[in-house]
């Protein structure tokens, strides 16, 4: 069985790194990027005891690994588990200070945690605004923080009562997906979805306009992008524009569309603020847990059942 630091320990790591006198910054959106990653030799000292593995560095990297003997902050030493079994758990500080993690232990399937929720992963296939599949996505699950898949659970009964079901496009996303997001912006030659997601804007502008950003909420783990479906007509509900537009026609409070497509929007968005989740103010279908359990940390394992594997 593979073995990983406890949430303890790896909280410990990211704590000590952050003190350390690396800040962390809010992204102003929700889009992404990966940035490469320079943590302190002086906090990984703080955290780490003599059966500790040293603190190796590559590149613009230090990366604090913790493996089969963790921290004094660790409950369980595993002491029989060959060095092939072992995940170790890496905690790294970005140039502009914001904690990556690819420790999984507070995630949960979103299949099982919602399981009347209709999956549509959309960055697993090819039907997105890149074209391609996105890297990261390994499999068409969806994996969100325990706490934001059990508001996303009471939200779902809550829809269920009135004939709907949520449908899925994306929850959790890893850094190296939002990195694939950036490189894609920076070839503007590739413009093969144009017509789909972006027909009124130049690419060029999607950095500018914020479509495209350095780091994703979607990356702390606590934020969903969904819709309706409607389980009288069985069909997705007519929110009056598509999931990833890029246009003011995305915006929630839009309301050059129909009386219909405007009170869908806001049943969707009525019952997820009910369980505490928080709109974004330029897209309908997006969401994150208000109070989210990781609110300043980026995670980077890729989207997979194996990723929650103990």
């Amino acid at each position: 069985m593979k073995k990983r630091m406890t949430k303890a320990a790896a909280f410990a790591v990211a704590m000590a790194l952050c003190f350390a006198g690396c800040g962390s910054s809010r992204d102003k959106k929700d889009k992404k990027t990966d940035v490469t990653t320079q943590a302190t030799t002086e906090a990984s000292a703080e955290v780490t005891s003599e059966n500790t593995e040293d603190t190796t560095a590559t590149g613009e990297t230090a990366t604090v690994a913790t493996t089969e003997n963790t921290t004094e902050a660790t409950t369980e030493t595993p002491t029989e588990a060959s060095s092939d079994d072992v995940v170790e758990i890496t905690t790294e500080i970005s140039e502009d200070g914001y904690v990556l993690s690819n420790d999984p232990s507070d995630f949960v399937l979103l299949a099982e945690a919602v399981p009347d929720a209709i999956l549509e992963i959309r960055y697993y296939s090819t039907y997105n605004f890149v074209g391609d599949r996105i890297d990261g996505y390994e499999e068409p699950v969806a994996l969100l923080t325990k706490e934001a898949a059990a508001a996303l659970r009471a939200v779902s009964d809550d829809l269920k009562e009135k004939g709907y079901r949520l449908k899925i496009f994306d929850a959790y996303r890893p850094q190296m997906a939002v990195t694939n997001f950036v490189r894609w912006a920076e070839d503007t030659d590739d413009t093969r979805m144009k017509e789909y997601f972006y027909p009124e804007l130049d690419k060029s502008v999607l950095f500018d306009q914020g479509y495209i950003a350095l780091h994703s909420g979607h990356s702390r783990g606590s934020t969903v992008d969904l819709t309706l479906f409607d389980m009288k007509t069985e069909k997705e509900v007519d929110m009056g524009g598509t999931f990833d537009y890029f246009g003011e026609l995305s915006h929630p409070d839009y309301t050059d569309i129909t009386e219909e497509q405007y009170a869908n929007r806001m049943i969707l968005r009525e019952a997820m603020m009910a369980h505490g989740f928080r709109p974004l103010e330029e897209e309908w279908w997006h969401f994150t847990l208000d109070e989210e359990p990781y609110p300043e940390t980026y995670f980077t394992f890729p989207v997979s059942e194996d990723s929650l594997e103990d």
